[in-house]
C-alpha cells in the first residue's frame, strides 16, 4: 500500500474501529438504546439494521471530522480563496446529522421505555438537561472567559520555557494560515462559527462521546478534530480547554454550561482578540474578507 493510499484507509480503519468501541462501550456502561437491544417492539427496523445504521453515521462522521486530519499530517495544503458560507458549516452539519441518525435509530421504536419520551430522552442522551438554564448559560459565560485568560496564560508560560530550552527555531513564527484566514471572515459569520461550534460540538463531544468512553478519549477526539491548527502549542491550548469543558460538564451534569463557555471563548478568540493581533502583527490581513 503506498502512501497516499494509507492517509485515506488508515483513518478509515481508525474510525470504523472507534465506531465498534463506542457501541462496546454504550452497551457496557448501561446506555444501549431499546432500539439496539430488541427489548422493545418495533415493525419497521430490527435492532440489527437499526445498529448497523447509526454506527455507520458515527464512523462516517469521525474518518470525516476526528481521524482525517491525522492523513494530512506533512501535506501542504492552500487555504480556498472563495467559499459558499454553508461549506463552513459543513462538518458541524455533519456531527448534528450523525447524532440525529444515531437517536433515531435507537429511540424511534413502537415502544418508548416508561417515562421516555421522545423530549426526555433526547435530553437525557446528550446531556440536555434543563434545570436552571439562565443560571447554567450564566456560569458557562464566566468560565469561558476565564478559560480563556488561564489558557492563555499557560500557552505563554510553556512558550516561554520552549523559547529557553530551543530558541527561535522551536517557537512558531506566525499563526496557522486557518486561523490568519477564519479572522479574515465578516463579523456575523466569525459569530455564527462560535456558537455552531460551542453546540455542535458539545453535543458531540461532551453530550454524547464522554458518557460513553470517558473524559480521556473524548478529549483525545477532540483534539485530533483540531490537528487543522498544526501547531503543537495550539494543540496544548486545545486540550485544556476541552479538560475545561469535560469538568465542566461532570460537574453540572448538563452540557449547557459546557455550550455557554465553549461559544464565548471562540467569540473572544475569533471577534476580537486574533484579529486584533493579526492587525498588529499583519496589519491588513484581518480586514480582507476571503469570501465572495
Amino acid at each position: 500500500m503506498d502512501l497516499g493510499s494509507l492517509r485515506l484507509a488508515g483513518p478509515l480503519v481508525l474510525a470504523v474501529l472507534a465506531a465498534w468501541f463506542i457501541d462496546r462501550s454504550t452497551a457496557r456502561r448501561g446506555l444501549e438504546p431499546p432500539g439496539f437491544s430488541g427489548r422493545i417492539g418495533d415493525t419497521a427496523l430490527g435492532p440489527m439494521v437499526r445498529r448497523v445504521l447509526a454506527m455507520s453515521g458515527l464512523a462516517i462522521v469521525l474518518w470525516l471530522g476526528v481521524f482525517a486530519p491525522l492523513g494530512l499530517i506533512g501535506v501542504e495544503r492552500a487555504l480556498p480563496s472563495e467559499i459558499e458560507t454553508l461549506q463552513l458549516f459543513q462538518l458541524h452539519i455533519f456531527f448534528a446529522l450523525a447524532l440525529l441518525v444515531w437517536y433515531l435509530a435507537g429511540f424511534a421504536v413502537a415502544d418508548q421505555p416508561a417515562g421516555h419520551s421522545f423530549s426526555t430522552s433526547w435530553s437525557r442522551q446528550f446531556g440536555l438537561r434543563r434545570p436552571g438554564l439562565v443560571r447554567e448559560l450564566a456560569l458557562g459565560a464566566g468560565v469561558g472567559l476565564a478559560a480563556w485568560m488561564g489558557v492563555l496564560l499557560v500557552l505563554v508560560l510553556v512558550g516561554s520555557l520552549i523559547y529557553l530550552v530551543g530558541g527561535d527555531e522551536v517557537v512558531p513564527q506566525e499563526p496557522p494560515q486557518v486561523v490568519v484566514w477564519v479572522a479574515a471572515l465578516p463579523f456575523a459569520l466569525r459569530f455564527a462559527i462560535s456558537l455552531s461550534a460551542g453546540v455542535v460540538e458539545e453535543l458531540f463531544f461532551r453530550g454524547f462521546l464522554q458518557p460513553r468512553v470517558g473524559i480521556g478519549l473524548s478529549t483525545g477526539a477532540f483534539v485530533l478534530a483540531h490537528m487543522s491548527y498544526e501547531q503543537p502549542l495550539m494543540l496544548v491550548g486545545i486540550t485544556l480547554l476541552s479538560l475545561v469543558f469535560a469538568a465542566l460538564v461532570r460537574w453540572r451534569q448538563s452540557i449547557w454550561a459546557a455550550i455557554a463557555a465553549h461559544t464565548v471563548f471562540d467569540s473572544v478568540q475569533l471577534l476580537f482578540v486574533i484579529p486584533q493581533l493579526l492587525d498588529f502583527l499583519q496589519p491588513g490581513v484581518s480586514s480582507a474578507a476571503p469570501i465572495g
